[in-house]
């Protein structure tokens, strides 16, 4: 299992507001830091608000690319939706080439709505500029000269893209939420999936994996081409009571604020000890812990290839996110090995 951090670059951390310039630069920090650990990837979302600073992930990633030499450096994902897949391949063919090969897409259609109104989309397309993106897409990059044509963008007649990725194949993975469309869009496509599991218990996926991988077969994809990725909030301390005291306040802070947007009812102790608990989504302890959950994750899933941590949106500063990165490789991944 290959194990990573997800960031939304986040521009305040408690209390305390950072300025841009402070917030990008520690986040380099921690991406350094990951590379140097021995994660396996770094992935940057992409939001265009106020609170967040990943409105250019391409951008950041080779900043990144430039600090680091062996982790991978994902979107995480890029609004394909509303974006051009000309410029997003062009984007991170540029970054594989600045990281010798360590660029890789993670393309969804948005669980936030801000970049629609801001590039001229109208969301009663949501799923068809989707889906027309994404074949225009992996067309670019399974072919230098594009023949192709479509309702939302002017069609292409033998046109190259440039420059090319330095991997054959830049890998591309499909994010998906909890529609069973999307699961088997990714199967028949032979495109590996990111799952993004936000609450609730990460086994309740494990039908939508399934129809995921039953398509890819039918399709004519093998076992080995169809890795499945799991996207989950967690944080790691010293021990399983330092971790909930470090991440409870920001999180239930975090998600009651998102909640009164969004209809939710309001986080609870309650609420979040379930979460935390062994089947809950949250993967939150020490290192001990944190391992077995993963592990136990694996197994309700059927097998997990990738987990990704999201930890930086729960209000913890930059010293405890270093701290929770370096258990995650010294640590986490070590003990993981060992059982996997």
């Amino acid at each position: 299992m290959e194990i990573g951090i997800d960031s939304f670059a986040s521009a305040m951390y408690g209390s305390t507001t950072l300025t841009s310039v402070d917030a990008m630069e520690q986040l380099l920090e921690r991406i350094s830091l990951a590379d140097e650990a021995g994660l396996d990837v770094f992935g940057i979302g992409e939001h265009h608000k106020k609170e967040f600073l990943d409105s250019a992930p391409a951008v950041i990633l080779s900043a990144a690319a430039a600090r680091t030499k062996n982790i991978r450096l994902a979107s995480a994902v890029a609004v394909l939706s509303t974006s051009d897949p000309v410029r997003v391949y062009q984007n991170f063919a540029t970054l594989d080439l600045i990281s010798k090969g360590r660029a890789e897409v993670v393309v969804g259609r948005g669980s936030a709505i801000e970049s629609y109104p801001l590039f001229g989309f109208d969301l009663k397309d949501y799923d068809a500029l989707f889906r027309e993106k994404l074949d225009l897409l992996l067309r670019i990059r399974d072919e230098e000269f594009v023949t192709w044509s479509g309702k939302f963008r002017p069609a292409l007649q033998n046109q190259p893209v440039y420059p090319r990725a330095l991997q054959k194949k830049l890998p591309v993975w499909l994010g998906v939420g909890g529609t069973p469309e999307s699961f088997v869009r990714a199967g028949s496509l032979g495109l590996p999936l990111m799952v993004a599991v936000i609450g609730g218990e990460t086994e309740h996926f494990r039908p939508l994996v399934d129809l995921y991988r039953e398509a890819g077969r039918k399709a004519g994809f093998s076992t080995e081409q169809l890795k499945v990725g799991l996207h989950s909030p967690g944080y790691v301390a010293a021990t399983t009571e330092q971790a909930i005291a470090d991440y409870y306040p920001g999180y239930a802070e975090l998600w009651t604020k998102l909640g009164r947007e969004r209809g939710w009812p309001p986080v609870t102790q309650s609420k979040f000890n379930n979460l935390i608990g062994p089947r809950g989504v949250l993967v939150v302890g020490g290192p001990e812990q944190v391992a077995e959950k993963l592990l136990r994750h694996s197994e309700a899933l059927g097998g997990v290839d990738r987990f990704t941590f999201q930890m930086d949106n729960a209000g913890l500063s930059h010293q405890r996110l270093m701290q929770s990165i370096e258990l995650i490789g010294t640590k986490v991944i070590p003990l993981v090995k060992k059982n996997v």
